[in-house]
């Protein structure tokens, strides 16, 4: 625990029944705002669809950074998505430092909005939070602090990429240690915590599902290409913030080895910039149109109108865009960054690439293409990752922690009347 916690007198949770809805608080700063209302949609996603089968309650605390003259954050905004609560207190981010402050920050403003929350009468079972850091090692102290449980759901570089450093790897390792359940969107990202010292008994593997009611063919295709400004040549799309990791660089660099395409990306980042001019080095800035960031209620037409989807991260814990486009009909190429072998196992869903670059891109999508999947059999295939299963690996999970908990403490409890 850190020094902010010394002196704290540790409130003991009273054991709870398990019968009946878990009321959650959803803890998470990867999560929508006004200000950002794409950021994170894949943890709303998950949780619109666990609270949906009626089994689980939640309020959402989602700090948003902020730092004087910056801008960025909702203050204490309140809002109401899709019928959750959601909270966006700011926690102060400085330029440059946000790595080593951002735990101490975000626990500092969560601890204070939490307390008010509770003073006016909320409530709750079970910390459920997403992302090992700086989130995870906050809801540890959260949980220590109001005598809760804590289930962190690992997503990504929060295990590939941020234990390399040494500071962010310890603090991680400790809410490894602290949580009481800890969940896994794929069996790459299981290994990775099991090598951090996570107990495998602890872990859960859950992968991410597909909203299929949003995410589905345009019907007619032809005419979504059409209003789309799409022509007859073969077009790729690829989506994600353009920022390094994502990989869309190598999608670009691959054009001049597939004539005739066309690239459509989707997103916005600091890359911005860099790929128009590799575009321009490259003499293929008329077959690259960076499209920008889009709603997500936008994205199945852009998805359902293209030839193919390239995913060419260098890391990803399970990669949300594959099934997207795999549910709008498109197959992909994909790179074999965690979970994408788990998520492209048929034909029909595309390939994964042995490696990630722009010569493999270019070999993919011609492979792909040359004899492409029937675009029914690749929806078919999305089908099978609609949400029941991991919602309901969720509530089991969820369920177990409380037993244990409730367990615990009247064990506790009898050795004191002893």
């Amino acid at each position: 625990m850190s020094a902010a916690h010394e002196g704290l007198t540790l409130p003991e949770a009273p054991p709870r029944r398990v019968e009946g809805p878990v009321r959650l608080l959803t803890f998470s700063s990867l999560y929508p705002s006004p200000g950002r209302p794409n950021h994170g949609v894949f943890v709303e996603n998950r949780l619109r669809h666990l609270v949906g089968g009626g089994e689980a309650q939640s309020t959402v605390l989602a700090p948003v950074p902020w730092f004087p003259f910056r801008g960025g954050g909702a203050g204490q905004a309140e809002v109401i998505r899709h019928g959750l609560r959601v909270h966006h207190p700011r926690f102060v981010a400085p330029p440059g430092l946000g790595m080593l402050t951002a735990p101490t920050s975000l626990y500092a403003t969560a601890r204070a909005a939490l307390a008010r929350m509770l003073e006016q009468g909320f409530d709750f079972d079970l910390l459920d939070a997403h992302y090992l850091y700086p989130d995870g090692v906050a809801a540890i102290w959260l949980g220590q602090e109001f005598g809760k449980p804590v289930v962190i759901t690992a997503r990504g570089s929060d295990v590939s990429q941020l234990p390399n450093y040494r500071l962010p790897r310890r603090a991680i390792q400790r809410a490894i240690k602290g949580a009481d359940a800890l969940i896994a969107v794929s069996g790459g990202l299981r290994d990775g915590l099991l090598a951090l010292g996570a107990p495998a008994e602890k872990v859960t593997v859950l992968r991410n599902g597909v909203d299929l009611d949003l995410f589905m063919p345009p019907v007619p295709r032809q005419a979504a290409r059409a209003a789309l400004g799409m022509g007859p040549e073969p077009v790729l799309i690829s989506v994600g913030h353009l920022i390094e990791r994502k990989g869309h660089h190598h999608v670009v660099a691959a054009l001049p080895m597939l004539p005739g395409h066309r690239l459509l990306i989707l997103g916005e980042g600091p890359e911005r910039g860099a790929l128009l001019a590799l575009a321009r080095r490259l003499g293929v800035e008329d077959r690259v149109r960076l499209v920008g960031a889009q709603p997500h209620a936008y994205l199945p037409q852009w998805y359902g109108a293209a030839d193919a989807m390239v995913l060419a991260s260098s890391r990803e814990g399970w990669a949300n865009v594959l099934l997207e486009s795999m549910a709008c009909g498109t197959p992909v190429v994909a790179s074999p960054a965690w979970g994408s072998r788990e998520a492209v196992r048929s034909p029909a869903a595309g390939l994964v690439m042995e490696e990630t670059t722009p010569e493999a891109v270019a070999a993919g999508v011609q492979r792909l293409l040359a004899a492409p999947p029937d675009r029914a059999a690749t929806r078919a295939y999305a089908e099978g990752f609609g949400w029941e299963e991991t919602s309901a690996g969720q509530m089991a999970v969820f369920r177990r922690v409380l037993a244990a908990r409730a367990g615990t403490s009247g064990a506790v409890g009898a050795r004191a009347r002893a």
